[in-house]
């Protein structure tokens, strides 16, 4: 939709309805339209498919948003990677990216994030007989602190880097998926798997007779922050997706979106 005058004003843009808006929410007004690319592999409770509609915890969220801003919503989910969403922000295919997105250094060289919006902690899975082998009655922290062994992760994501950063001397496996991790880590190719509290406790959740011959840790001093991306560019829609943020009544915590399963 164009709008009635595209003329800036101080930086700003007159749009059809006669509000001036910062260049990049003009943008999205003018389109009628907010855009958000998600992954493309569903991830419950934070989107997926059912009954052939997209929902979820962040669906929700993005609804939110759109509305606020009194524009339809569409979604991108071409991305096959976590790391692909950011880049289909980074391109500009998108006016912002929210996919359980781990706010993490090298991601922020190339779009923005948000505020958090969900706070976790790391935690490991653990085999617990190959671990057993490898401590031989170490005590659980000194084996933990300077870990050496095996550690799974989902290839191109945000773990992959915590786990070379948190545990240099470990030998850090790559997988297509989180299934694959899981079966890695059922069949002992690896001793421990690394992901965020939620993705540990939901395996707990789900089968009570896990904790038999898994063990769990998590890490109360290391945070995986999510945030929404945007792009480098886009200052005001950061800026907007902040304020979004700090006066959204309902906060997400990790028993919420574990409660959210359920439904």
């Amino acid at each position: 939709m164009a709008a009635s005058s595209a003329m800036p004003l101080g930086g700003l843009v007159r749009v059809a309805d006669g509000r001036m808006l910062a260049p990049d929410i003009a943008r999205i007004v003018q389109r009628g339209e907010l855009v958000v690319a998600m992954l493309g592999v569903d991830t419950p409770p934070f989107f997926y498919e059912r009954n052939g509609e997209l929902v979820g915890v962040e669906v929700d969220l993005a609804k939110a948003i759109a509305k606020e801003m009194g524009v339809n919503l569409k979604f991108n989910r071409q991305a096959k990677t976590f790391n692909g969403v950011v880049d289909i922000v980074a391109k500009g295919e998108a006016d912002m990216g929210l996919s359980k997105l781990s706010r993490t250094l090298a991601r922020a060289q190339v779009i923005s994030f948000t505020q958090p919006y969900l706070v976790m902690n790391h935690a490991l899975i653990l085999n617990r007989v190959k671990f057993a082998a490898f401590a031989r009655d170490r005590a659980l922290p000194e084996v933990i602190r300077g870990f050496k062994g095996s550690i799974g992760v989902i290839a191109r994501s945000s773990f992959s880097d915590y786990a070379r950063r948190n545990f240099p001397s470990a030998k850090v496996i790559e997988y297509p998926g989180w299934p694959d991790v899981l079966k890695a880590l059922d069949r002992g190719e690896i001793i421990g798997a690394y992901r965020d509290e939620f993705e540990v406790k939901r395996i707990l959740k789900a089968d009570s007779t896990a904790s038999l011959v898994l063990r769990t840790v998590t890490f109360k001093d290391l945070e995986d922050t999510l945030g929404i991306a945007v792009g480098i560019n886009d200052h005001v829609l950061l800026a907007f997706l902040n304020e979004f943020l700090s006066q959204r009544a309902e906060k997400l915590t990790v028993n919420k979106v574990l409660s959210a399963l359920e439904k």
